[in-house]
């Protein structure tokens, strides 16, 4: 055989590797927040990774044919004509029992320094809301370690409620407390949008100690992609109904609503979609009942464990007036509201609550009769005070007027003592509820 032929069968029987067909797009405009897209295969929810770098977006939308994207980071350096390859579906998480201690970023990478973590299960990133009929009754209290909560404000497990506060009135203490000292077998912590040195901050001293084992941090700083702040809060709802699905009582923790829905606000805008009420689109409104609405507790049934989530979520703002569109669809939908008093923390009373303003729809479930009168006349007591406030310092109130008045300040300093609480002690349940009917004297008619 000569060598032609030799040559002429080796290549015959030589097989070719086989390339993988990847199928992309090309960038067609960008205008630094969204980007236009032909030629990519893939579904809205659907990843993409964009130009050399492999910047990571997500496809939102499509117009006239092309597939608008937007960036889960800052996209920089593109180019037009580059390439936008398909990266899957991002339709799950990871979850387990390795994320606790863990702080993550909006896309489940780490934060700490502390190397990969290694989830072994997975999740939907968008989970269903549990059906009316699975859900569980409130019934049970969630004892926080704040006393003008436990007290005057009592939470219930598998309750949905807000705090709304403007900035400076000791929203992120009162946070940390909660998160520390709260009867709960794990915390979920969404740091959405905040100062990457508030995060940080936050991380290193509210949760520091015990309370860090059992605790997964969810972080999106301020100065990141407005759709990873929606993601960020997905995910970390995601990680909550896994412990929850386990039969765990988990407390989430979302600061803060308002930034989430505002990123939303901006994806919207983005692929098009028309401004509705005081300039939120109906999408970006809808999210703060789909979030809260896969909160709450699971009957525990054949084959189904009874967890719960209890949610506290809060929203900026910076009166009562009802003029934030944010704060008005939260109170429609949460099972109670916080309000932290600018007033009251400008006179040094902290944690700053707002009695008046504030109501737990469900306390009337979880505690008993003496418990729920000696918290109405607390309220009621501490309401005259301050109704009256301006009229007793400018000695325009002759004592023996009003004897409920009289009654009041005579129990003035008390109740401002029962109502304040330092940052680093922790106010314990049973403690709370004998000091409350001590004071108003409830608990002589039980």
């Amino acid at each position: 055989m000569s060598v032609s032929e030799a040559l002429v069968r080796a290549v015959a029987a030589a097989e070719a590797p086989r390339v993988a067909v990847v199928r992309g797009g090309r960038v067609t405009a960008f205008d630094g927040t969204t980007l236009e897209a032909i030629g990519i295969d893939a579904v809205v929810g659907g990843r993409a990774l964009v130009g050399p770098r492999g910047q990571a977006a997500e496809i939102i939308g499509f117009r006239d044919g092309r597939a608008l994207l937007m960036g889960l980071s800052s996209l920089a350096a593109v180019t037009p004509g580059a390439a936008v390859v398909a990266d899957g579906v991002a339709a799950d998480v990871g979850v387990g029992e390795a994320l606790l201690g863990r702080v993550i970023d909006g896309l489940g990478r780490p934060l700490d320094g502390l190397g990969p973590v290694r989830a072994r299960a997975r999740r939907p990133l968008v989970g269903a809301p549990v059906p009316p009929g699975a859900r569980a009754r409130v019934k049970l209290p969630l004892a926080t370690g704040v006393r003008a909560i436990d007290g005057l404000l009592t939470l219930g497990r598998g309750q949905r409620v807000g705090i709304m506060a403007g900035t400076g009135v000791g929203k992120s203490v009162l946070l940390g407390q909660i998160a520390r000292w709260a009867v709960a077998d794990v915390v979920v912590m969404a740091l959405i949008g905040e100062r990457g040195r508030e995060i940080s901050d936050f991380v290193e001293t509210e949760l520091s100690g015990p309370a860090r084992g059992r605790t997964v941090t969810v972080a999106v700083p301020a100065g990141e992609a407005p759709l990873l702040r929606v993601r960020g809060a997905e995910r970390a709802f995601a990680i909550a109904e896994h412990f929850r699905d386990e039969g765990r009582h988990v407390l989430l923790i979302l600061d803060s609503l308002s930034r989430v829905v505002h990123g939303a606000r901006e994806v919207a805008l983005a692929r098009g979609e028309n401004a509705g009420g005081r300039g939120y689109p109906p999408s970006a409104m809808a999210l703060i009942a789909a979030l809260a609405e896969r909160a709450g507790g699971v009957k525990a049934v054949k084959g189904v464990r009874g967890g719960a989530i209890t949610a506290i979520m809060t929203v900026l703002a910076e009166a009562d007036d009802g003029g934030d569109a944010v704060v008005d669809a939260a109170r429609g939908v949460l099972d109670g509201h916080i309000l932290l008093s600018r007033k009251l923390a400008g006179r040094g009373g902290f944690p700053a609550v707002d009695l008046s303003a504030s109501a737990s729809r469900v306390m009337g479930d979880v505690v008993g009769p003496a418990h729920l009168a000696a918290a109405a006349r607390f309220r009621r007591l501490n309401a005259l005070i301050e109704d009256n406030r301006d009229l007793v310092l400018m000695g325009a109130y002759a004592p023996g007027s009003d004897p409920e008045l009289d009654a009041a300040l005579a129990l003035a300093p008390r109740l401002e003592a029962f109502r304040c609480q330092a940052r680093g002690a922790q106010a314990h349940w049973h403690e709370t509820e004998t000091g409350l009917l001590a004071l108003t004297g409830a608990g002589e008619g039980a």
